[in-house]
């Protein structure tokens, strides 16, 4: 069992006060998007002495990992967990599956751009399934809504843009429909000019302060968006996805191909071990809007919302449909004594609320808010005490 020190990103769309306060840090008024939790290289998290948990797995992977996980995976953790706090919009984004990852990885290779380059797009040749665990109300819009729900939101829009694509789902009302309104949004030959999309922020602004949306929701997240990025086609693109909002304790599964953005909000995160991003809009970061359209699935379907299933009293799983991650949350009072938590393999434990006692055949840990520790497959069991909460990822 091993402390760990988790590695900060300071993306301008993160909060600044949400992370430290969970971690019970100071904040210094910088933005804290995320905290990560894994043995990625682009977030190194160190163990005790200094050096990194991707060197300590390398040290001894059939231990640490287990065979299995090896045999699988290869000699690396599967999974990479973070604390995610947007405070405003990110990315409109889309991850790769592992076959177009893959492709890509090694495409990039052979053209010699180095891991840090400005204009690659995949940084490693892993997919990028991810699942988010609200810990406060958590706004997102993720995948396309049916064509029908779409016009249902265009109507009474009379600005040009609205037209255009109320034009486009009327004359093909089907997701070859969906594709041709997000590729026209996005694409250099066809995207609106800034003015065109300030137009029709204007008038769902209007619409909404009338009472007369019929998707409040959708308005307002454009609108929020808009905050930060005005004029960028991708907040008219927002109006084609499904709006999301997470109470404490509810999840969102977002598969590969997914179009997607987090709005708000301060959360759980777990992904398969990778940080491969397609953009198109709403952001800073790099956008290869060709690329991102390769790998878009314009499938209209609801959110993938995992519910709990309850292991036990005490522990509550999100089973995401991969093989690469599963999340468990055990919720610990000292009257339950020593409380077993399900799980195999390697596992990440953070703790989000009180303090607790790790122990595993090899020893003890007291573990409080914000702290996290890795487990190694050789120590196979895991119980927990005292009085908190503690979400683990660990392998399916």
């Amino acid at each position: 069992m091993e402390r760990l020190e988790g590695a900060r990103q300071e993306y301008a769309w993160g909060a600044p006060d949400a992370i430290p306060d969970l971690l019970g840090v100071p904040a210094d008024g910088r933005p804290w998007a995320e905290q990560w939790f894994g043995s990625h290289p682009a977030g190194p998290t160190r163990v005790q002495g200094g050096r990194t948990l991707e060197a300590l797995i390398d040290s001894a992977p059939e231990r640490l990992l287990g065979e299995d996980v090896v045999r699988r995976f290869g000699p690396q953790l599967p999974f990479l967990l973070k604390l995610i706090a947007p405070a405003r919009a990110l990315s409109l984004q889309v991850h790769p599956s592992l076959e177009q990852a893959g492709e890509g990885y090694a495409r990039e290779n052979r053209a010699g751009l180095a891991p840090d380059a400005p204009d690659r797009n995949y940084k490693d040749s892993n997919h990028k399934p991810e699942m988010v665990l609200a810990l406060e109300t958590f706004e997102a819009v993720a995948g396309f809504r049916a064509p029908r729900r779409v016009g249902e939101v265009l109507v009474g829009l009379e600005s040009p843009l609205a037209r255009r694509m109320r034009r486009t789902l009327r004359l093909n009302p089907t997701r070859f429909g969906i594709r041709q309104v997000f590729t026209d949004l996005v694409q250099d030959a066809t995207r609106p000019t800034g003015d065109e999309v300030a137009d029709l922020v204007a008038e769902l602004a209007a619409r909404l302060a009338a009472g007369e949306s019929p998707s409040p929701r959708v308005d307002a997240n454009a609108i929020a968006m808009s905050d930060a990025f005005p004029g960028d086609p991708g907040l008219a693109a927002a109006l084609l996805l499904n709006p999301v909002t997470l109470r404490p304790g509810e999840a969102l599964f977002v598969p590969a191909g997914s179009v997607h953005a987090y709005v708000s909000g301060l959360g759980v995160e777990i992904m398969a071990s990778s940080d491969n991003v397609l953009r198109a809009g709403l952001t800073v970061k790099r956008v290869d809007v060709p690329e991102m359209l390769a790998c878009v699935d314009y499938v209209a379907a609801p959110p993938v919302r995992p519910a709990p299933e309850y292991l036990s009293r005490a522990t509550r799983a999100y089973y995401a449909p991969v093989d690469d991650f599963e999340l468990l949350v055990t919720d610990v009072v000292p009257e339950d004594g020593r409380v077993q938590v399900p799980g195999r393999g390697p596992r990440l434990l953070l703790c989000l609320d009180g303090e607790v006692k790790v122990t595993t055949p090899i020893g003890s840990l007291p573990l409080r808010r914000g702290q996290a520790v890795f487990v190694g497959a050789d120590e196979r069991t895991l119980a927990l005490e005292g009085r908190g909460t503690v979400v683990q990822a660990d392998v399916p």
